[in-house]
């Protein structure tokens, strides 16, 4: 009997003869279901599970993590990956989705504000495990002990409350509402203290990190270290969103990588109680939002003082503004829109269609907007064939054709840059694919081309003024002349 795997699987089939001479047909058997499993996003296998896991599976996230399908065979499940990566842990199976750029480059797509090197050994760590979820809450922890070694951050916060003896000033309007009480009094003061939504922010995510299985016994005891420095913060169940409620000053500036590694887990950290004693926990990333915020972020850096870069702009398509449309990004020098970009990591499985369907919604922004050009970034490694190194080290050297630029391209030192013009209305819309397969400095330059490559689009749009068609009587003065 030989074992063969169906679709890079680890499906056991055995080989018989059936009908004709010579021809093979493959023959199931029943193979128990796997504890772990590796999967690349926008990848499918053929899996062994039982009707339990593929019904968990297909119950996290609501499908938008996983697609489970039945396969040909009973006791074959086909299972899809999306736009998310992480860890998913469901009825006694670990679902591991890695990214398809370079595993070091994720940790960069997080964009905390952090050097390389302070995120270098969870980055080799992933890369060895696989597992995103331990790596990311050693980095949380890691980073919010270098953040609380600075001192707990301290403010003044107005407070309201009744007192026996009187503090700060009577509430005029709450000791009125109730007459004749003296005792205690409706006080308003000011009070210096951490109870500060930063540091409860901060709390809830540590407490949340304390929960997942599998965390290395240092970083769990970094965390219950930093839950004995935040004992005096109320314990505040945080919605990930409250992250955009914190105002950054110079006095509360070195709290932002934390706090954004804060509302990563937050946001993505699911734990899911399930029969018995253990926990079940999933964490996914979804890759389009992180690239989409990546690029946002890093435009906005190289572009300050040079140019307006407004995130998700929100215009009208139609005369009537019935329709609205909302760039990615827009690019406003003096008042007025001269640029436009939509970002999207992955241009869908069919590349034909999903370009066509792009290049009709980027279309539609340059016309709403009244410009003439406009351009499409995008994740070039995301778009590449699945590659057997997961470093990436192959990419650097060898370029798909599709990256290269095209005849016509405005300027040919940008790598990446493919330009088309439409036809009958002079469009001209633009390709730029990010390579995303270098270092963190080489990433960095690509983007910073792009950014001078958009300043210099940029300032070619400037539209020129409106002709106002001339009056009845001076068409008359003309041709009396």
């Amino acid at each position: 009997m030989s074992l063969t795997a169906l679709n890079d699987t680890a499906v056991a089939t055995d080989r018989v003869t059936a009908g004709a001479p010579g021809l093979e047909t493959p023959v199931v058997v029943p193979a128990k279901p796997p504890d772990r499993v590796e999967l690349r996003e926008y990848s499918r296998a053929v899996l062994p599970l039982t009707g339990e896991q593929a019904n968990a599976l297909n119950r996290v996230g609501g499908g938008r993590y996983l697609s489970v399908e039945p396969g040909e065979h009973s006791g074959q499940w086909q299972v899809s990956a999306h736009n998310y990566v992480g860890s998913i842990n469901v009825a006694g199976l670990q679902v591991l989705v890695r990214p398809k750029i370079p595993l070091r480059n994720l940790f960069l797509l997080l964009e905390v504000g952090l050097r390389e090197r302070d995120w270098h050994d969870e980055a080799v760590r992933f890369e060895t495990t696989g597992d995103l979820l331990p790596a990311l809450v050693s980095f949380f922890a890691r980073t919010t002990e270098t953040t609380l070694a600075r001192g707990l951050y301290h403010s003044y916060r107005e407070r309201r409350d009744r007192l026996v003896a009187l503090r700060g000033r009577v509430d005029i309007a709450r000791q009125l509402s109730q007459p004749g009480v003296v005792i205690p009094t409706a006080c308003r003061f000011t009070e210096f203290t951490a109870d500060l939504i930063e540091n409860s922010y901060l709390k809830a995510a540590v407490s949340r990190s304390l929960r997942v299985a599998g965390v290395q016994p240092v970083d769990r005891r970094r965390l219950m270290q930093h839950l004995v420095t935040l004992e005096d913060v109320g314990d505040v169940r945080h919605h990930h969103t409250d992250h955009d409620r914190i105002v950054f000053t110079r006095l509360n500036e070195h709290y932002r990588p934390a706090l954004r590694l804060a509302r990563l887990v937050l946001a993505n950290l699911t734990l899911q109680d399930v029969v018995g004693e253990t926990q079940a926990s999933s964490f996914m990333l979804d890759m389009n939002e992180l690239f989409e915020r990546f690029v946002t972020e890093r435009l906005q850096r190289a572009l300050r003082g040079r140019l307006e870069v407004k995130a998700q702009h929100k215009d009208h398509l139609d005369q009537d503004r019935t329709l609205q449309i909302k760039p990615d990004l827009v690019f406003r020098s003096g008042g007025a829109t001269r640029f436009v970009a939509d970002v999207k990591y992955k241009l869908t499985d069919d590349t034909a269609a999903g370009r066509n369907a792009d290049y009709y919604q980027l279309l539609a922004y340059t016309i709403a907007l009244d410009l003439p050009e406009g351009v499409l970034i995008y994740c070039l490694d995301a778009n590449r064939a699945d590659r057997s190194d997961s470093d990436g080290a192959s990419a650097a050297t060898s370029r798909p054709e599709s990256s290269m630029p095209a005849e016509g391209t405005p300027d040919d030192s940008l790598p990446g840059l493919r330009s088309i013009r439409v036809r009958n209305v002079g469009k001209v819309l633009h390709t730029y694919a990010l390579d995303m397969s270098g270092t963190a400095d080489d990433v960095a330059r690509n983007l910073g081309r792009l950014a001078d490559w958009i300043e210099d689009r940029a300032s070619t749009t400037v539209m020129p003024p409106p002709r106002h068609s001339a009056s009845p009587s001076s068409r008359t003065r003309a041709g009396r002349t």
